[in-house]
């Protein structure tokens, strides 16, 4: 039988309350509208690592579980602060190499993911099309401390500060696929086309379509 990879995939993520996510999307949508399409979009998340080899999965949530989680993780609290802060508490949750992903990105697949903790590297990096940043592994996740604290989230230069603070360090660095973030209307078309056949996020704008064209 073969082991299991030594990798811990790390999800965080917002619960998916009406005024809490997606904000960006209202209007056009309404707040119950972004919300089932942020539950749709963490759900196709969870599924997809759920099919990714992994030691352990942990789900740093802000807010309550719901009928949206899939047994198989752990779930553990996001600490208070800002975004920069809340990573490196999730990290700490982790031991060995661990991947973060957000829930912003229904379209990844788990073979974009694959070799991560295999390959022998100190760090994955996944950039996203807006400027950030949609994945983070380290080999090391108590090293986040020094990497992640103090770098400006939500700019369009966040995902480049971070690669370089990930190159300055030293680190070797593998650099996964550049995905696109679901912040708009416009996004969330673009990104449904991308996602797999029978996607969650994809059925449920799909539903609302007339809404967000």
């Amino acid at each position: 039988m073969n082991a299991l990879p030594p990798v811990t995939l790390l999800v965080i993520a917002k619960e998916p309350v009406p005024g809490r996510v997606k904000t960006r999307l209202t209007p056009p949508c309404t707040p119950q509208e972004a919300a089932a399409l942020a539950e749709a979009a963490l759900t196709d998340t969870l599924r997809t690592l759920l099919r990714t080899p992994a030691r352990r999965r942990v789900l740093a949530l802000d807010g309550a579980s719901g009928p949206w989680l899939p047994p198989g993780y752990d779930v553990v609290p996001q600490s208070p602060g800002d975004l920069d802060e809340r990573i490196v508490a999730a990290f700490a949750h982790c031991d060995g190499p661990t991947l973060l992903v957000g829930m912003d990105t229904p379209q990844l697949a788990a073979d974009m993911i694959a070799g991560v903790g295999r390959d022998g590297r100190d760090a994955w990096f996944g950039p996203a099309a807006d400027g950030g940043f949609w994945a983070l592994g380290l080999a090391d996740p108590a090293r986040a401390g020094a990497l992640v604290r103090g770098v400006p989230m939500s700019t369009d230069r966040t995902g480049a500060i971070q690669r370089i603070r990930l190159a300055e360090a030293g680190l070797t660095v593998t650099d996964l696929p550049v995905l696109r973030d679901v912040d708009t209307a416009a996004d969330a078309a673009a990104v449904a086309a991308c996602c797999a056949r029978g996607s969650r996020f994809a059925a449920v704008l799909d539903s609302m379509a007339e809404v967000v064209r």
